[in-house]
């Protein structure tokens, strides 16, 4: 059974720093390509992070570069989200997936593309 644990959400005032992780099992993790989504109350959700399987390429939405890191840890088959300098719109539930990747340098834009998908983990930036 393939399961995805996230932890490490919570309320932080504006300027603070979380680290959220990813841990997989029941999957061989190298083989996927990871991302991170959020959803904020009546918004859809959208891709903050993707990283290829390899962890070369990595692709980061605009309201985030510069502040947000994805990064791999194979041997733990785990997935990180650091956060720094957070601002009130970042508040979101935010969500890891793994989309299977038969290329190591791709990563996934899309929500139809991951096939995995963590519980959520609320994030709130106070002001």
């Amino acid at each position: 059974q393939v399961r995805l644990t996230e932890s490490g959400g919570g309320l932080v005032q504006a300027g603070g720093s979380l680290r959220l992780s990813c841990k997989a099992s029941g999957l061989v993790f190298r083989d996927y390509a990871k991302g991170w989504f959020r959803q904020a109350p009546g918004k859809q959700r959208e891709l903050v992070a993707a990283i290829s399987s390899g962890g070369a390429n990595i692709l980061y939405a605009d309201s985030v570069l510069d502040r947000f890191t994805v990064s791999l840890d194979n041997a733990k088959d785990t997935v990180y989200l650091q956060m720094d300098s957070l601002k009130p719109e970042d508040t979101a539930v935010y969500y890891c997936a793994l989309a299977m990747s038969y290329y190591t340098n791709t990563f996934y834009r899309t929500e139809g593309d991951y096939a995995y998908w963590g519980q959520g983990s609320q994030v709130t930036v106070s002001s």
